[in-house]
């Protein structure tokens, strides 16, 4: 067993030399797909919630979370293809995306009616769906190579037509999302179904004309970036430029021009020439907001690198590293498991960043190397249960976390369908549960408490009945408006702020 999980990247076969190799074609758009469980007509639940009469917020300006909708089939029996691996709002939060293990990804459009309502409500329906990904075998390894999207990253809207970049373990694709509510027919040089015609079949011309018809949301592969990657793909981030992205795998992180898919660049690179020398690996990485010649990526062994660009090509020597030093009194078995870092996230400014290990979550000034500026506890009634979660395999789970738009609160999840929202300006958090107990109209979340002790309180639940196989991973927050979405399992629960 590798020290990251039951599948450590030393046991992968050697890398080969792939760079120079060519990408396989673009692939044509799928006709057929698998139907997701979000999109199956008679199961999913659009409950919008009526807030007319809801009272004002309190003074302290802190959020009081209600429910808004839930998507996805509400029955028990949920197949692994359903289960949602990753969420994402794009950079005006019109559009939300999630994808799933099954290779689908689903696009949720903001409701027209309910954002010009008042009070403005958050509430989404499918926009659109299609098959990112599907599975693949790689004969020279003998590897299986699993159909689930690990990543979703929009690109900035510079027209009415909307891109995203999707990635599995090997391959990054960008889409196009586009509308189409016209159809041209009428044409001299082709019939009507596309074939072409005999010229000498053409007696008469006739003018194209333009039909109106309903409304289509089209998504087409326009790229394929494959055949760069030995290991698995755990991150791809988008470039400040709109012309770049990064790639990260467990050791190396490829820079990606979005116009050429038969080379990449290899900007960091940390296996060394024997793997038995390994003792760490890449967990995360992503971009500035601002500065297109930055980007930070964390590691196993519970650092943050910051590397420039500018100051060489190949950023393996980093411009700074940022890691607490452990404290002494905690240290155990399982020290260097939960340290690793498992996401990194900067904030919308440009001026911090947010880690995110397996009990607690920290926020970095970027000025300050030596330790985080603020920790937040996750779920510190864990550390007492570690070899069970151990022998689990739940203490490999990788949770995500978020910022809201303004920088000044932070989310991430936990187990038994918690998750945790941190007011950085209060320095108040709060737990709240995505369950479907509260799918019902004006229901306003309650604030939820882990008793770890003999006596439990009326609202409290004990550390020994959590149900670790429920399970918040992957969470995303409006960038604009306070509007989560939190994936538990094949359910997406969306929530707003009370007005």
């Amino acid at each position: 067993m590798g020290r990251w999980g039951r599948q450590s990247p030393v046991l992968e076969p050697p890398d080969p030399q792939m760079q120079n190799t060519p990408p396989p074609p673009t692939l044509p758009p799928r006709t057929f797909m698998r139907q997701s469980s979000i999109t199956k007509i008679g199961n999913m639940l659009n409950t919008a919630i009526n807030i007319n009469g809801a009272k004002k917020p309190t003074s302290n300006g802190e959020a009081s979370w209600c429910f808004s909708q839930i998507k996805g089939a509400l029955d028990d029996d949920v197949t692994d293809a359903d289960i949602i691996s990753c969420v994402e709002f794009n950079h005006d939060g019109e559009l939300l995306a999630t994808g799933d293990k099954g290779g689908r990804v689903v696009i949720f459009q903001r409701d027209p009616a309910s954002k010009a309502a008042n009070p403005r409500r958050g509430e989404y329906n499918v926009y659109s769906t299609f098959q990112s990904h599907e599975p693949e075998f790689d004969y020279l390894k003998s590897l299986e190579i699993e159909e689930k999207i690990n990543k979703i990253r929009w690109l900035q809207q510079k027209n009415p037509v909307h891109f995203l970049l999707s990635t599995n373990d090997k391959t990054v694709k960008l889409w196009k999302v586009s509308e189409r509510d016209k159809s041209f027919g009428g044409y001299n040089t082709k019939e009507e179904n596309g074939l072409i015609r005999d010229p000498q079949n053409v007696t008469a011309l006739r003018v194209p004309s333009v039909k109106q018809i309903p409304l289509l949301v089209e998504a087409s592969p326009r790229r394929t970036f494959a055949n760069a990657h030995t290991y698995h793909i755990n991150s791809i981030s988008v470039n400040s430029d709109q012309e770049t992205f990064l790639s990260a795998d467990d050791l190396r992180i490829n820079l990606w021009h979005l116009e050429v898919v038969n080379q990449s660049y290899n900007i960091v690179d940390i296996k060394p020439t024997n793997m038995e020398e390994l003792t760490e690996v890449i967990t995360a990485a992503e971009f500035h907001p601002t500065e297109c010649n930055v980007f930070v990526y964390s590691s196993s062994k519970g650092t943050i690198r910051l590397c420039d660009m500018r100051s060489a090509a190949l950023c393996d020597r980093h411009s700074k590293q940022f890691e607490e030093p452990e404290n002494p009194t905690n240290r155990s078995f399982f020290s260097e498991i939960i340290s690793s870092i498992s996401d990194v996230k900067l904030s919308n400014s440009g001026r911090y960043m947010i880690s995110r290990d397996y009990l607690s979550i920290k926020v970095w000034d970027l000025h300050m190397e030596t330790k985080p500026i603020e920790t937040y506890p996750v779920h510190e009634y864990l550390r007492a249960k570690l070899c069970s979660l151990y022998e689990n395999d739940c203490i490999f789970d990788k949770f995500e976390c978020c910022w809201n738009g303004k920088d000044s609160s932070i989310m991430t999840g936990s187990y038994n369908n918690f998750f945790r929202v941190f007011d950085r300006n209060s320095k108040k958090d709060v737990t709240l549960e995505a369950s479907r107990d509260i799918i019902k109209p004006k229901t306003v979340l309650k604030p939820r408490k882990v008793c770890t002790g003999g006596k439990r309180k009326k609202d409290e639940i004990s550390v020994d009945c959590l149900d670790f196989n429920k399970k918040i991973l992957h969470t995303a927050w409006h960038p604009e408006e306070n509007i989560i979405a939190v994936a538990a399992t094949n359910n997406l629960f969306i929530f707003q702020d009370k007005f």
